[in-house]
């Protein structure tokens, strides 16, 4: 038998599939009901199995009225996100060359694109300002980042 947080997160994943818009909105007092615990166990299961990390993102208000909104955001979206974060006007060749190895690894770009990528940043490094240089670079990830089939 399943222990309850498995059961909570079962039901959680499950409401979030039959909705088309990968956004459900929940209440606590339901989910208890349905699984029989109590609302500090759905708590639990929010803060250690539906992370930002994961890739969902959790707004929750308790009370009267009070409701859980999960979205689930594709991992990608997240990596590319924090990625083009990190891009500021001291992004170095060898940070470059970090995040290339980062998305190669978690298959978000191929062999050709990462090559690309590092030999246009390689060859305009020394030629435009620090701060052309990181455009340019967030630009390429952003471009990455709209390009990239959702799996």
């Amino acid at each position: 038998m399943s222990n309850i947080a498995d059961l909570i997160e079962h039901y959680i994943l499950q409401r979030l599939a039959a909705q088309q818009n990968c956004n459900v909105i929940l209440k606590r007092a339901d989910i208890a009901d349905v699984i029989e615990c109590a609302p500090s166990q759905i708590s639990y299961v929010l803060n250690t199995r539906f992370t930002s990390d994961k890739g969902f993102i959790v707004e929750s208000r308790r009370g009267l009225g009070g409701f859980i909104r999960i979205t689930r955001v594709p991992l990608q979206d997240l990596v590319y996100g924090d990625l083009i974060n990190k891009i500021n006007n001291e992004t170095t060749v060898k940070d470059l060359h970090n995040m290339i190895d980062y998305m190669l690894k978690h298959n978000l770009i191929k062999n050709r694109e990462a090559a690309l990528i590092y030999q246009s940043f390689n060859n305009i490094y020394n030629k435009i300002s620090a701060s052309d240089r990181a455009n340019f670079l967030r630009s390429l990830f952003i471009t990455l980042a709209d390009f990239t089939e959702e799996e």
